[in-house]
């Protein structure tokens, strides 16, 4: 469910409200309780994807090879960093 941010155009008190896309937008502000005077604001996302786990796409052709947006995009081919080593 979507967070939207709200704004009354009377008393100017801003809150959130988590609700359904299909719930109606409150009409009460709750700080001074005059009605019809409550607005939607106009917000943007705020999440982001990070992590090892996201790639540039999904769907590529067969052909084609996926790049890891963390690594900045290295080939898979790349050395792993040496084997493992014994200590005598």
């Amino acid at each position: 469910m979507p967070i939207y941010a709200y704004e009354c155009t009377a008393c100017g008190h801003h809150f959130d409200k988590l609700q359904k896309l299909s719930d109606p937008d409150p009409a009460i502000c709750p700080n001074c309780g005059k009605e019809n005077t409550v607005k939607r604001q106009i917000t943007a996302p705020q999440f982001r994807l990070a992590g090892g786990g996201w790639y540039e796409t999904d769907f590529k052709g067969s052909g084609d090879k996926k790049r890891n947006l963390v690594d900045g995009g290295g080939s898979s081919t790349g050395s792993t960093g040496g084997g493992a080593s014994s200590s005598d």
